[in-house]
């Protein structure tokens, strides 16, 4: 006896891994059929013993990949089909799709492992990413999400990469983004002007500028970033005069949880949510004799800090050994830049140098703060993807303006 299900899955469903967690649950549990990316969600056609079917359909949802977010899931009866295997089929794409697509997510732990291992292919690797994390919202130029509709379409992938893209057992099998240094996006360094520099080592160069105080537009998700020195005043001092912010604070970014300790109070909650996958700049207060230099934040006993997103700020922090500043890339009041074009034109006056990767979608500032003991969000507007999820109390907003 068969049973047939067609089943329609809601939510932030596509860019999370799921057709592949579906696919390996299908495989589990003996089930033949087809999943795929449809135009309200992911589509799931799945046949096999009936009680392995009431399974799936409860596995589905209580062991959901963690970036997903489930908001509706209908199942029909359906004629048997006698299907033989499972399998991910292509997606239907249609202008009138209402999908939302996954934020971006931190480099996870297996992936940062991959870049810090001198023996793996994609030992320090920019661009790495897998199914668990890496650039979701900011690459997307179009539903569903497919490689074809992301900045990453141009980038064929080499053979080594298509092995891992097409394996079940591979925590990159249908990773969208994936990539190499083979195959994928390369980085490169420009002087004010655009006009790029031959080194030999862009990475290399990068970490030196930084050392020796000069300001970097750091093109990544979302846009660009201007970053600096974060422990010398003179360097700070400068970006402000050149982005025109005379006295707002500026964030820092530094290399783990260890570092900010050592600069802030950091709470239990608080250590939670700057390691969290959102990455978001948190709110602490900074230990009296906190090195950061005091052109950060003015007058101001608290620090903006966050923990890198993107491995390429891994890079950076590992190249400048130090915490950096990491602001907007825009002059005060302006949107954030994200074209190539337009950062040459707008940013040439405040960044010495820049490093480029094509993205998509730019970002707004992401902010958290704890005041009493309660987590409250003050502000969380599409930044890589991500908005507000809840508000308790007063409320007061930033933008990618900043």
């Amino acid at each position: 006896m068969r049973d047939r299900r067609k089943i329609t899955v809601q939510g932030v469903v596509q860019g999370v891994g799921f057709r592949p967690f579906v696919y390996g649950l299908a495989s589990r549990l003996g089930l033949d059929g087809s999943v795929r990316n449809g135009t309200t969600g992911v589509v799931i056609d799945v046949e096999g013993d009936p009680t392995c079917v009431e399974n799936f359909l409860r596995a589905l949802v209580a062991e959901a990949p963690p970036l997903a977010r489930i908001e509706r899931v209908s199942a029909e009866k359906q004629p048997l089909r006698h299907y033989t295997a499972f399998a991910i089929e292509p997606s239907e794409a249609r202008d009138d799709m209402g999908v939302f697509v996954a934020p971006d997510v931190a480099t996870c732990p297996e992936c940062l492992s991959e870049f810090n291992g001198a023996h793996e292919r994609r030992y320090r690797y920019p661009f790495l990413n897998c199914t668990n994390c890496g650039p979701r919202f900011t690459i997307v130029s179009g539903v569903p999400y497919d490689r074809e509709r992301t900045t990453m379409a141009g980038f064929s992938m080499c053979i080594a990469c298509q092995a891992e893209y097409v394996d079940p057992r591979d925590r990159r099998f249908h990773a969208q983004p994936t990539a190499c240094p083979r195959c994928g996006p390369r980085l490169w360094v420009a002087d004010s002007q655009g006009n790029e520099i031959p080194v030999d080592d862009s990475r290399t160069f990068i970490g030196v500028r930084l050392q020796e105080g000069k300001i970097v537009a750091v093109k990544g998700l979302g846009g660009y970033h201007l970053s600096c020195d974060a422990l010398r005043n003179d360097v700070v001092r400068e970006l402000r005069r050149r982005k025109q912010r005379e006295a707002k604070p500026l964030a820092v970014m530094v290399q783990n949880l260890d570092m900010a300790q050592r600069l802030c109070a950091v709470s239990a909650v608080e250590a939670e949510l700057i390691t969290s996958a959102r990455r978001p700049i948190v709110l602490l207060r900074k230990h009296p004799d906190c090195p950061i230099a005091g052109e950060v934040a003015p007058q101001n006993g608290y620090l903006g800090v966050m923990l890198p997103y993107t491995p390429l700020h891994h890079l950076l922090l590992q190249q400048a050994a130090r915490p950096l500043v990491m602001t907007s890339g825009n002059m005060t009041e302006e949107p954030i830049a994200y074209q190539d074009d337009d950062a040459v034109r707008r940013l040439a006056g405040i960044a010495d140098y820049s490093s480029n990767c094509d993205i998509w979608q730019p970002p707004e500032i992401h902010a958290m703060v704890l005041s009493k003991m309660e987590l409250r969000e003050l502000a969380a507007f599409h930044f890589r993807g991500y908005e507000v999820i809840s508000q308790e109390g007063n409320t007061w907003v930033c933008g990618g303006e900043g």
